[in-house]
């Protein structure tokens, strides 16, 4: 009986053709899913027949309460080498490998600056705007170059999403709770005397921190209250880190200009989520990760992981 592999959430239908799963040859017999499976009944039912999951991002929760229902499963891969979502403790109980695999920062570093730029300049209007037959220049741009860029989280991510807004002419501050002014130097940015700091003088605050008991919840109302009313917020990190309903708020009493997010509570988005219809939001579907040269690094290298495990001698362990 060949080794079965599920590939989890592959909404484009690109997971084959992403590496070349050939060089496995007849032992393993890969499954592609291209719709998400919103319970742990329809997870586990689905995958009761698999020995191996290769699993995209934090999207899909492994807890005890689905590993214990998944007795065939053996290999679980995630993209990335860090994923929170994965009890690592119940995967080993029951005799599960986790692996990883590389993920490039570039990706979601671009991504943010599609939203910063897309919200600045009102792309989605005006290219609505002309095509509908609308009003022919109906925005006019927020200016980057003298403006202020504020970073929460100046690590691998956000130290290239700082480049490129010095590069663009603004002033960049960051701030994190451990965030060293040695480490600002070193990127060339000011470092914020606080979060209120940061957020009072900024007039885009993109977000970059890791999700954690500290950061869950660090944007809440009282927070988004110190923006300017003119000034833009950016999420392409976790969705957790900024309060879901004092942004909604936020956008629909117009207390700030906009803002740029592509991570969500829920992914997929429910059709009737608000998120859906929030005024001022430039909105994407968990795009950061998404790019041709980073999606062949994710499978690529869980055909890696598969192989090795295979061979006894497994790659990337997680936890």
């Amino acid at each position: 009986m060949p080794f079965r592999c599920a590939v989890l959430d592959d909404f484009q239908n690109v997971a084959a053709a992403s590496a070349d799963w050939s060089t496995l040859g007849d032992r393993v017999e890969l499954v592609p899913f291209t719709e998400h499976f919103a319970s742990e009944d329809e997870l586990t039912a689905a995958l009761a027949g698999f020995d191996c999951v290769v699993t995209l991002r934090e999207r899909v929760p492994f807890p005890a309460s689905v590993l214990n229902r998944l007795p065939r499963l053996k290999l679980l891969i995630a993209s990335g080498m860090r994923n929170s979502v994965i009890d690592y403790a119940a995967a080993r109980a029951g005799g599960v490998t986790v692996c990883g695999t590389e993920s490039s920062s570039t990706p979601p570093v671009e991504l943010t600056w599609a939203l910063i730029l897309g919200l600045a300049r009102g792309i989605v209007q005006e290219n609505n705007a002309l095509r509908e037959g609308g009003p022919w220049q109906s925005t006019v741009g927020a200016d980057l170059h003298g403006r202020t860029l504020g970073l929460l989280g100046l690590g691998r991510i956000g130290s290239q999403v700082a480049r490129v807004g010095l590069a663009f002419g603004m002033q960049v501050t960051a701030w994190s709770r451990h965030l060293t002014e040695k480490r600002a130097d070193e990127v060339g940015v000011r470092l914020a005397l606080s979060k209120e700091e940061l957020l009072t003088s900024s007039d885009f605050v993109s977000v970059h921190l890791a999700l954690g008991d500290r950061t869950r919840g660090l944007l809440g109302a009282a927070e988004l209250a110190l923006l300017k009313p003119t000034a833009y917020l950016v999420n392409t990190s976790r969705a957790a880190i900024v309060d879901q309903d004092a942004l909604l708020a936020a956008l629909h009493e117009g207390r700030i200009a906009g803002a740029g997010i592509d991570v969500y509570d829920v992914e997929p988005l429910p059709a009737g989520h608000p998120m859906r219809t929030a005024p001022r939001l430039l909105a994407t579907p968990h795009l950061g990760y998404v790019s041709r040269a980073n999606y062949e690094r994710y499978y690529g290298q869980a055909v890696e992981d598969i192989r090795a495990y295979l061979d006894g001698a497994p790659l990337r362990v997680l936890g």
